[in-house]
């Protein structure tokens, strides 16, 4: 028989290209992402539920943020499913356009002094779109990139993508701020608030044309050229992938869950739930709060590549609790600075809370990733990931305003966050190092500790 096409790491130029085309994709869908949550805490309260009390509208406004959360899981079943039958690449282009048509017809969208309560359940259901797609995508991009490179710097390739966040962060929030700067309250009300989503349509077609310029993984074509062999020799039908990640790596989902815990939910406290914070109970401005996160953010995108660089001379573990640990000793200080109403302290709360969220952010593409056998990757990473958002981005924002509302203090929240870096220490804890595995191997297997080379280890 024939020995199986290996998969070998692409020349620096390809990966650079792979890398760019996840790398762009992602800040789009991102972009889109975040855009909504900006909104939802500065706008779409008084446009699309202008009859509540400012707070509760706010509640309300985030309830539909939470709403993209939880169609983030099905996408991520759907995506996952499909994307380790018929590759990364073809899941990756349907998700992109799902995303950006979903907000530009946010753009377009009438509000609440116009159609009435069909205006909330419009913004919903698209929103639930806006969920569905990015379910998809997180798994595609950072897979695409860590298939294609070689075991030894993983971490950092693969970290990449993960830029993509912190770079739709910053472009959201730079278009938004750019707006409330030039506009009036009531012109950026009125039609200015729409111009973001607009812009969307047009960052598709771009990312759509050098997504489509790439090749498909070289391990998902072994993987499916060795599926096709097992098949012509009437070898068992292969499992549904989805049955497969809930058979053999459960308990890789739960690590994977877990640890996003504290990743997930610091996240959306820091960059939309201060949003409120800052407004509505530290007095800031709108502007100083969009402009703290801005900053940040760029911060962020820089750092994100160095983290994932240092797992992979670390490991994913020892990098992954850093950020961890740091964002529980942190949170604290964090709304003690925002609460004194200058922009240098809240943009020093805003610039460490995401450093410390980048060490756990940055390594998380290629530990995912070393979790899943070849054929059930995309699921299981996308599984793990996606299925943990409904507990923790999803009502972060909503749960922060809740507290907020009812104790009139940053406390409670300080609790809830410090809660969440506890479960995430536990799945850590609970986790095997997986640093240097090679991702070619075909077969399910378990977690095992990493060698102390640098030479990628089977697990068949």
């Amino acid at each position: 028989m024939p020995s199986p096409p290996s998969a070998q790491p692409q020349a620096p130029g390809d990966l650079k290209k792979i890398v760019a085309a996840s790398l762009i994709g992602t800040t789009i869908e991102w972009y889109d992402f975040f855009l909504y949550g900006a909104a939802a805490a500065l706008v779409f309260n008084k446009l699309f539920f202008p009859d509540s009390d400012p707070l509760v509208g706010t509640l309300l406004s985030f309830l539909t943020y939470a709403v993209g959360f939880v169609a983030r899981p099905i996408g991520a079943l759907v995506f996952g499913h499909f994307g380790d039958r018929l590759g990364r690449k073809k899941l990756l282009v349907y998700s992109l356009l799902m995303m950006g048509g979903a907000t530009f017809l946010i753009g377009l969208l009438p509000t609440h002094a116009t159609v009435g309560s069909a205006a909330p359940l419009l913004l919903t259901a698209l929103r639930l779109v806006q969920g569905f797609a990015l379910g998809g995508e997180w798994g595609g991009a950072v897979l695409l990139v860590a298939e294609h490179g070689d075991a030894g710097r993983r971490g950092f390739w693969a970290s990449w993508p993960q830029t993509g966040a912190p770079a739709g962060q910053l472009l959201a929030t730079g278009v938004l701020a750019t707006l409330t700067a030039t506009l009036s309250d009531a012109a950026f009300d009125s039609w200015g608030w729409r111009v973001p989503f607009l812009l969307s349509g047009a960052l598709v077609l771009v990312g759509l044309w050098i997504r489509l310029s790439v090749d498909e993984s070289p391990v998902f074509k072994a993987a499916l050229a060795a599926a096709e062999r097992r098949k012509a020799e009437r070898a068992p039908r292969e499992k549904p992938p989805i049955l497969a990640v809930l058979r053999d790596h459960w308990r890789d989902v739960l690590i994977a869950m877990g640890t996003r815990m504290a990743e997930n939910i610091s996240y959306y406290v820091v960059t939309a739930f201060i949003l409120v914070y800052a407004t509505e109970h530290a007095g800031t401005s709108k502007q100083a709060a969009l402009n703290a996160v801005l900053i940040a953010s760029a911060v962020h995108f820089v750092t994100i590549p160095l983290w994932g660089a240092l797992s992979d001379k670390l490991g994913r573990r020892p990098v992954y609790l850093i950020g961890a640990l740091g964002t529980g000793i942190w949170i604290h200080p964090f709304f003690t600075l925002v609460d004194r109403q200058s922009f240098a302290a809240m943009l020093t709360a805003v610039t460490v809370a995401l450093l410390f969220h980048g060490a756990m952010y940055a390594p998380q593409a290629a530990f995912f990733s070393e979790l899943f056998a070849t054929r059930m990757r995309y699921s299981g990473a996308s599984i793990g990931a996606q299925f943990s958002s409904v507990a923790a981005g999803a009502p972060a924002p909503l749960i922060a305003t809740a507290l907020l509302a009812e104790y009139d203090s940053a406390t409670p929240i300080v609790l809830y966050v410090m809660a969440a870096v506890l479960l995430t220490v536990i799945a850590l804890g609970c986790a095997k190092e997986t640093r240097n595995r090679d991702l070619s191997d075909t077969e399910a297997h378990e977690s095992e500790p990493a060698p102390a080379g640098d030479q990628p280890v089977r697990t068949a």
